[in-house]
């Protein structure tokens, strides 16, 4: 541009001004020796001829494009260096950047889903998977009444990179073990068994899949299992009895690891 012109030297704040860059900048580039002013003033400052302006012009195009200062260095000053090779290279290196950033996209996508939404399989996926008695909207209300809580954060960052087959797995090892109780229970296991502790344990691995679950809070589930009318329907439609059970059986294996189940709490 006709203002940008240089005629003779400009200080540093002009060079600056006219290439687009700090007065910081500049002193870096003159310190590293990639861009120093050529000539003096009758005062001694430093000044900026119409070539220098002209290679910090150049500096900030290839900076613009992705090289580092050594890369542009050598493009500048080595003249064996071929500068559409070198171009090539950085333009290779930022389409990995753009692939790598796209998947950072998406998985930062399904982790903002996962915290809005739960599972991240549709209503007929969900149904497929878990069950046709499974409500999808049984998600939405877990994140209404969990959705600030540290768990639910834990639960949708597992939920974010699991597959379908994933949560088959786990809803399949969940059911397997909702059987063994019920059949525990006819056979008449009693809590504190070794038997039933290993089933208290089983339980607990299970559900530690969807964050990290303590025998303090499996102590808290056990019971809210047993007087939630939604989870008491669910498990006594299993085995008459087996909400009740599956508490004793709970509290009986926390006792077990010197823990109080009536002054457990959720932590």
């Amino acid at each position: 541009m006709v203002e940008d012109r240089v005629d003779s030297g400009c200080t540093v704040g002009r060079a600056a001004e006219i290439v687009g860059v700090t007065v910081r900048t500049l002193h870096h580039w003159d310190e590293i020796g990639l861009a120093t002013p050529s000539q003096r003033t009758p005062a001694g400052y430093r000044s900026y001829t119409p070539d220098d302006v002209h290679r910090l012009h150049r500096i900030v195009a290839y900076r613009e494009s992705g090289l580092s200062l050594d890369a542009v260095r050598e493009v500048l000053d080595d003249a064996t260096a071929e500068i559409g090779e070198t171009l090539r290279v950085q333009r290779s290196q930022l389409a990995e950047r753009i692939r790598d950033l796209q998947r950072l996209d998406q998985r930062l996508e399904r982790l903002g889903e996962a915290h809005e939404r739960g599972i991240l399989l549709s209503d007929e996926e969900q149904t497929e998977t878990f069950g046709s008695d499974w409500d999808p909207a049984r998600s939405s209300e877990a994140r209404m009444q969990w959705g600030g809580s540290l768990q639910w954060a834990q639960f949708a960052e597992r939920s974010a990179t699991r597959s379908r087959d994933e949560w088959r797995a786990l809803a399949d090892a969940m059911s397997a073990l909702q059987v063994a109780l019920g059949d525990a229970l006819d056979r008449g296991v009693q809590p504190g068994s070794a038997e039933a502790n290993e089933l208290a344990e089983r339980h607990r691995g299970i559900f530690s899949n969807f964050f990290p679950l303590s025998r303090e809070m499996q102590v808290c589930l056990g019971r809210m299992f047993e007087s939630d009318p939604g989870f008491s329907a669910h498990y006594d439609g299993i085995r008459a009895g087996l909400a009740s059970w599956f508490r004793r059986i709970v509290d009986e294996s926390a006792r077990a690891h010197g823990i109080d189940p009536d002054a457990a709490v959720w932590r």
